[in-house]
């Protein structure tokens, strides 16, 4: 995980660049370099992840035309050795390749690459800013204009804060160029659906969730995994067990009260055979990191400030207790496989439709959570279930099939790993737990009642209204929002909305986000 930020025009103060830039030290501590390109500034700060030596340092050059990226472009290798033929490379980092990529193919590259990247690239010849995300938003990167009119990039708002007055989120699957932004990919929309019938899905499934796993374990810097004992993440575990030399490093997180997922965390670890660490926290860590998750997030969201506590912690505890560099995670399984909620969608289409509105809005909430949580720990995220092959199949998939007709949630997911051992069934066929109760459903009771008790109720109607843009409706998010305007002050419309189950669908209309509120939340807990 680095850190980059593009000033992309002449006037820049060079002071107030890089006390912006400052802002995001964490997520590259090992080097940072600004250059002026002539027409502006680039700035990179290294995370060593690939091509660790000094040649891997950030801005690449190459005949006046300059690109700094943050990301993991897979299958570099091969790019490299096509090029190889008239360029010249200088180290091993994968993100050298973008420059002569764009000399021979301009834009239409990034539809080429197979990557988690943000990159702002500056054109030597036309004198102009490039800059794109992957299609899913994996990556961070925000943009905003100064009181001049200059775009300015950066991989996180709080860069921004301070030097543009609006700042908003770069959409994923897009590049910018020539004051416009285009759309090069969007992984959600699906041309033709898939007609393969339940065997072939679910064996296709298996195999590319595999490759997908298998190519993110790549890297020059040592690589853990957190487990918090639901499917999504054992999953993730229990095929890179298999795929490693090693055994693996887990990591699981719980209150010292009722933590929901510890046993089946460790019940994994046992079975693949990792070297697996649990951290336990309590009420006062909870609450005393509040604030510092807010502002790292940069979000009011109910649902992703209550995930994040739990990582947030169980991140610190690797950052500060081992040489790790890159955490996998399990994200984005639920976009493509459903909620507890989406059991509730009135029809096939209903839920292929929700799967695509989240998947376009993943970047805002379950992805931004696991970026920044990761990062402000000097770690690198790398998400599996986001491959982009990956993803494009099980979207494309007949969504008759992949509603939950079945009894069971996920069913299609499952199904693909029944057999060959990979998890205990009691794991594998185990009702899904939300990841802020799995860690206890005491931490989210803590959270409320604290903010139950900041507030009268006079207080909370009063000042929930200060906020045009979705408007606080409990005193929980009253106080989310009220912190999160401490460091973003007028920047609420970063995020579209609430995390909510659709609350037009029979069964959702619900005043909570947790799963837990839900009639058919079973025995997870359990």
């Amino acid at each position: 995980m680095c850190s980059i930020m593009g000033y992309c025009g002449e006037g820049a103060v060079l002071e107030e660049f890089r006390k912006g830039f400052e802002r995001t030290h964490s997520r590259g501590p090992d080097d940072r370099r600004i250059i002026d390109t002539g027409k502006g500034l680039l700035g990179f700060q290294r995370l060593s992840i690939m091509g660790l030596t000094p040649e891997g340092m950030q801005p690449f050059s190459l005949d006046g035309s300059y690109v700094v990226c943050n990301g993991e472009i897979y299958g570099f290798e091969k790019i490299r050795e096509k090029l190889s033929e008239k360029y010249a490379f200088r180290s091993d980092s994968d993100c050298e390749v973008l420059l002569p990529l764009y000399r021979e193919y301009g834009t239409d590259m990034f539809r080429m690459l197979d990557a988690e990247f943000a990159c702002i690239l500056y054109d030597g010849d036309s004198q102009e800013y490039i800059a794109a995300r992957d299609p899913i938003g994996i990556r961070p990167l925000y943009y905003g204009f100064d009181s001049g009119g200059t775009i300015v990039f950066a991989s996180e708002a709080k860069n921004l804060v301070g030097l543009c007055d609006r700042i908003r989120p770069f959409p994923p699957g897009h590049y910018y160029k020539g004051g416009a932004f285009f759309c090069y990919r969007d992984v959600a929309r699906v041309d033709a659906v898939c007609r393969d019938d339940l065997d072939t899905v679910c064996r296709k499934i298996r195999r590319k969730l595999t490759a997908g796993i298998e190519k993110r374990l790549v890297a020059d810097a040592k690589v853990g995994f957190l487990l918090s004992g639901g499917l999504d993440s054992s999953l993730v575990c229990a095929v890179a067990a298999r795929k490693s030399p090693e055994p693996i490093r887990t990591f699981a997180i719980g209150m010292n009260e009722d933590a929901i997922d510890l046993k089946y965390a460790r019940q994994v670890a046992e079975h693949i055979g990792s070297r697996h660490t649990e951290v336990i926290i309590d009420r006062e860590q909870v609450l005393s990191s509040l604030e510092t998750v807010i502002e790292l997030l940069g979000t009011f969201d109910i649902t992703t400030i209550r995930a994040s506590i739990g990582m947030y912690l169980v991140c610190k505890a690797v950052h500060e207790q081992t040489d790790i560099r890159v955490l996998l995670t399990g994200e984005i399984s639920d976009e493509l496989f459903g909620y507890k909620y989406t059991d509730f969608a009135p029809s096939a289409a209903a839920f292929q439709e929700e799967a695509q509105k989240r998947l376009r809005e993943l970047h805002m909430y379950d992805v931004l959570r696991a970026d920044r949580c990761i990062s402000v720990n000097s770690l690198e995220a790398r998400v599996p279930f986001g491959d982009l092959d990956f993803v494009s199949y099980v979207m494309s998939v007949d969504p008759e099939l992949k509603q939950n007709t079945y009894g069971k949630g996920k069913y299609l997911l499952r199904r693909a790993f029944r057999e060959g051992g990979y998890l205990p069934e009691e794991i594998l066929w185990r009702e899904k737990a939300a990841f802020s109760d799995a860690v206890g459903h005491s931490m989210v009771d803590h959270l409320k009642e604290y903010a139950e008790g900041l507030y009268t109720e006079t207080e909370f109607q009063e000042r929930r209204r200060r906020y045009e843009h979705a408007m606080p409706f409990t005193k929980e998010s009253l106080l989310y929002r009220e912190i999160f305007e401490k460091y973003y002050p007028g920047q609420g419309e970063m995020i579209v909305d609430f995390w909510m189950p659709n609350r037009e669908w029979e069964g959702c209309d619900v005043a909570d986000p947790s799963a837990r509120v839900l009639a058919n939340y079973g025995a997870s807990g359990e």
